[in-house]
C-alpha cells in the first residue's frame, strides 16, 4: 500500500510539473521521549513507570495554480521497536494518508475545498487539528469558504460511511470494537462567521453533528442529532493587554431516549508589559451527576478539539476521557517568559475542581506544567516538558484507582523538525 501511493505520487508529481505554476515539498518529522508516572489517569503503587519513544515522520506535496491547489500528505506513525529490526512489511499499520484535499477558487471571494483536511478554528477548543497527537486529527469534509475584507465565513458538510453500500446507510463507529461512536459522526454541517475591527474579533460558530443509532455497540435504524453553538471573542484595548472569550452551548440528543443540554465558558486575561506574559483564566465545562438516569445528560464535551491545549497537559480531562461525566473548573495561571536567544520557558498552575460534587465534595487536584521552548534553527525546535498532579481523594474517587502512588509525574523531551525540501515556482 505505502509503496503504491508513493509510486503513484511521484508519477502524477513528474506529469503536472510541466503546468503547475507552483510545487512544494515539505517534510514534519518529530520524535517524542515520555516518562509517564501518572499520565492521562492517577497511578497506583502496583504499576510502574512507562517509557518510551513515538515518532511521525510526513512528506506533503503541494501544487497551486490561479484557479487550483491541491494538497497531499503522507505519514507513518510508530514507538522506536514496535517493528522487528528485519521485516518486509509494515505489521503494524503504521502508515496512512493523513492529508488529501483539492481545492477551486471560484473567484476572488468564493473557495470550495473537498477531501480530508484539518478543521482547526479560533483556540481550536471546539475544532482543532490536535497536533500533539502524533497522528493528528483530520476530517473527510466538503468546505465551502468565503473571504470579503474583514469578514470570513466557512460552511462545511460531510457523511461518513463504513465503505460503499447498495442497500442501507446504516454507519458502524465502533471500527471493529473500538467504541469511538462519540469521535466518529455518520454527518455534519456547520458554519463558521469570523469578523475583524479595530481592538476586538469574534466568531460565531454553529455545528450539527448526526450519529447513528446504536443497541449496544451495534448500528440500528435511525439517527439523533446534537448541535454545539456558541461564540469567541479577542478584544486587545492595549497592545500589551488581551481578553480571549469562548461562550459555547450544546443541546440536541444524546441518544434516542436522552437529551443533551450544557455549556462551556472560559475568561482569559493576559498581559505582557515587555518580553514576558502573565496570563490568568477561568473556565467552566458543565458536569452531570446522575448520568442518563433522568433522561438528560448536561455534561459538555469539546469532540473535535485540541484539547490537550486546555485543562493541564496531562490530559486528565476531555482528552479521550471525561466524557459524560461531572464536568469541570479549572482555574489556571501562567507566565510566558524569554530566557534566551530563541528560547521560552512556560510555567502554568491548574487548581481544578468539579462542576458537580463526588460526596459532598468538589476539589481534584491541582496540577504544575513546565515547558521549555528552544529553537535550534529555523525549522528545528527542541521542547523538554515536566508536569506534576497533587491529586485529591475526590479525583481518586472518579478516576476508581486504589493504592495511588504518592508521586503522579511526567516528563517529556521531544525534537521538531519541518524542513522545506523543494520550492518550484514557474517563472513567468
Amino acid at each position: 500500500m505505502k509503496d503504491k501511493l508513493l509510486l503513484f505520487f511521484f508519477i502524477l508529481l513528474f506529469i503536472i510539473s510541466t503546468k503547475a505554476q507552483q510545487l512544494t515539498i515539505d517534510a514534519d518529522y518529530r520524535a517524542r521521549g515520555e516518562y509517564s508516572h501518572g499520565f492521562g489517569t492517577l497511578i497506583s503503587n502496583d504499576n510502574d513507570a512507562g517509557l518510551f519513544v513515538q515518532q511521525r515522520a510526513r512528506l506533503k506535496f503541494g501544487y497551486s495554480d490561479k484557479k487550483v491547489a491541491a494538497f497531499i500528505s503522507f505519514q507513518d506513525v510508530s514507538v522506536w521497536g514496535d517493528e522487528p529490526q528485519i521485516t518486509a512489511k509494515d505489521n503494524t499499520n503504521s502508515f496512512s494518508l493523513a492529508q488529501a484535499w483539492v481545492k477551486l477558487m471560484a473567484s476572488d471571494s468564493w473557495t470550495i475545498k473537498a477531501g480530508r483536511q484539518i478543521l482547526a478554528y479560533d483556540d481550536q477548543r471546539i475544532f482543532g487539528g490536535l497536533d500533539w497527537a502524533m497522528q493528528g486529527r483530520f476530517h473527510d469534509a466538503l468546505l465551502v469558504k468565503y473571504t470579503k475584507g474583514n469578514f470570513k465565513m466557512d460552511i462545511g458538510m460531510a457523511f461518513n460511511q463504513n465503505g460503499v453500500s447498495r442497500v442501507n446507510t446504516l454507519f458502524d463507529p465502533n471500527n471493529g470494537g473500538n467504541a469511538r461512536g462519540v469521535f466518529d459522526y455518520k454527518a455534519m454541517a456547520y458554519l463558521w462567521l469570523h469578523k475583524n475591527w479595530k481592538i476586538v474579533s469574534g466568531s460565531l460558530l454553529f455545528v450539527n453533528n448526526t450519529y447513528q443509532n446504536l443497541q449496544g455497540e451495534i448500528p440500528v435504524e435511525g439517527n439523533v442529532n446534537r448541535q454545539t453553538l456558541g461564540a469567541h471573542f479577542k478584544i486587545s484595548p492595549t497592545k500589551k493587554l488581551k481578553f480571549l472569550v469562548n461562550l459555547y452551548a450544546q443541546t440536541g440528543k444524546f441518544s434516542k431516549s436522552v437529551d443533551l443540554t450544557a455549556y462551556n465558558s472560559l475568561l482569559e486575561i493576559n498581559y505582557k508589559p515587555k518580553k514576558t506574559l502573565f496570563g490568568v483564566g477561568y473556565e467552566i465545562l458543565s458536569g452531570d451527576d446522575n448520568g442518563t438516569s433522568d433522561g438528560e445528560i448536561n455534561s459538555f464535551f469539546p469532540v473535535f478539539g485540541t484539547n490537550h491545549k486546555f485543562n493541564g497537559f496531562m490530559d486528565y480531562f476531555y482528552v479521550g476521557n471525561h466524557a459524560n461525566s461531572i464536568g469541570l473548573k479549572d482555574f489556571y495561571a501562567k507566565v510566558v517568559a524569554k530566557v534566551g536567544e530563541n528560547a521560552s520557558l512556560l510555567v502554568k498552575g491548574h487548581y481544578f475542581s468539579a462542576d458537580k460534587e463526588i460526596n459532598n465534595e468538589s476539589y481534584l487536584g491541582t496540577e504544575l506544567d513546565v515547558v521549555y521552548s528552544k529553537k535550534i534553527v529555523p525549522y528545528a525546535t527542541l521542547k523538554v516538558g515536566y508536569s506534576h498532579m497533587f491529586s485529591s481523594e475526590t479525583m481518586e474517587t472518579l478516576k476508581n484507582i486504589t493504592n495511588v502512588s504518592d508521586t503522579q509525574n511526567w516528563g517529556w523531551a521531544m525534537l521538531v523538525i519541518k524542513p522545506n525540501l523543494l520550492k518550484w515556482k514557474k517563472s513567468n
